[in-house]
């Protein structure tokens, strides 16, 4: 399938693998997926403190033209997170208040957007959670045809649509949907290893030898002194 197109059924991962690679966070989840799906750093978070993880709704809008996240509205699903591309470098604001209200209304759960928003303070104060390249009041145009629920590159990496989106304040990532089941075991051993070496820290063991770092440093040529020599 190729062209312009707006997808309306898509498959997605199970809310209880969604939810628990959200609660685990980004940093623990880009770990135990092999540090695999991250998306660029240019991405920030409008709002300090907030986490979605959801089913990526791709969309496609040539740049400064928001008419397909418009046409994306329709499909959403509770619990869906919006994650939008542009085909050329945009920082048009391309995402507001009105538009929020509609994809709430739908259950979307935040915003994902390689590109500008803008009605900051209003998507703060309604729990529109956002990650964007930019804040910018430029307004847009209505008259580019793009693609709904398509593959989209954002922020230099690949969303298929229905691939789980997580997002919290160190950034945003995307695990495959066919890989979600295991993701979700590997995070779960993650977060029980760490479990046990915070435990290890807390009675005073040091992380060079709880992880082996003390040969690898001599094997390095690293030497322990106890006076730097004048």
């Amino acid at each position: 399938m190729t062209g312009n197109v707006v997808v309306r059924k898509i498959e997605r991962a199970t809310p209880e693998v969604v939810e628990a690679l959200g609660e685990a966070g980004v940093a623990t989840v880009h770990e135990a997926a092999g540090q695999t799906g991250l998306l660029g750093p240019d991405l920030r978070p409008i709002q300090d403190g907030a986490m979605v993880a959801g089913s990526a709704v791709t969309i496609s809008c040539a740049a400064g033209d928001n008419i397909m996240i418009h046409a994306a509205i329709e499909v959403i699903e509770e619990g869906d997170v919006l994650v939008v591309a542009t085909t050329s470098p945009s920082t048009h604001g391309m995402f507001g208040e009105l538009l929020a209200t509609s994809a709430m209304r739908g259950g979307c759960r935040g915003l994902i957007i390689d590109a500008g928003v803008r009605d900051v303070a209003d998507l703060r104060r309604m729990g529109f959670p956002v990650w964007a390249k930019a804040i910018h009041a430029l307004g847009t145009t209505k008259a580019a045809p793009g693609s709904v629920n398509m593959p989209v590159v954002c922020a230099g990496a690949t969303v298929s649509p229905g691939d789980v989106v997580i997002a919290d304040d160190d950034g945003v990532m995307v695990v495959p949907r066919q890989r979600a089941d295991e993701v979700l075991e590997a995070t779960r051993r993650r977060l029980q290893r760490e479990d046990e070496v915070r435990a290890r820290l807390r009675s005073g063991e040091l992380g060079v030898d709880i992880y082996g770092f003390r040969a690898r440093l001599e094997d390095m040529d690293v030497s322990w002194v106890d006076k730097r020599e004048e």
